[in-house]
């Protein structure tokens, strides 16, 4: 397993009494699916790839005009607002989602994260993240006492990725241990 893909199940764990009512994903309920405690009213997936013949909801998160209002209890979004040039308004249009009460559960890449050469040929990658800067974007749509964040990853976490070294391949302490220098992920609960 991906020591990204590790940390991001790690927070989703922690987080899946959260997973409940109706729900959202993007792209595909992967993780709807893993973490669904019998709490779950209805999944949808929503894409902006109309290709996705699996897809509920089509959309583009840039274009906060055509996304539906207060549809989802909970949404989950792994690894996307690298990719969204426009993030802000991403960010903005994952809210409008989410019912009155209704909690997004996010991940972005930090900044001891490669490139991801396979997605910059396909919609670009654009960004990385540092707890800072997820704060004070989430906090401006969410508002200040509605946020939590939290990084995953060390030096080492770091390094061993980029050598393409399995989460499994690192001991329990190696990979537990969370140096806010070197954060791989950045979760935010809002």
């Amino acid at each position: 397993k991906p020591i990204d893909r590790f940390y991001i199940e790690e927070f989703l764990s922690r987080n899946k009494n959260l997973i409940k009512g109706d729900c959202g994903e993007i792209s595909e309920t992967r993780y709807l699916n893993m973490y669904n405690n019998n709490l779950v009213k209805s999944s949808k997936i929503f894409d902006f790839d109309s290709t996705n013949k699996s897809a509920d909801i089509y959309g583009v998160l840039e274009d906060i005009n055509k996304i539906p209002e207060k549809i989802f209890d909970c949404f989950i979004s792994t690894q996307v607002l690298n990719f969204i040039y426009n993030f802000s308004t991403a960010i903005d249009s994952l809210h409008k989602m989410l019912k009155p009460g209704g909690v997004l559960l996010l991940t972005v890449s930090g900044p001891s994260t490669h490139i991801s050469e396979y997605d910059m040929s396909r919609w670009g990658d654009y960004w990385r993240f540092t707890e800072q800067s997820v704060l004070k974007a989430f906090e401006k749509t969410f508002g200040q006492s509605n946020v939590e964040i939290k990084s995953y990853g060390n030096v080492l976490a770091a390094t061993s990725m980029l050598q393409g070294i399995s989460s499994e391949e690192l001991t329990k302490d190696e990979i537990n241990y969370c140096d806010p220098i070197y954060p791989m992920i950045i979760s935010v609960k809002a």
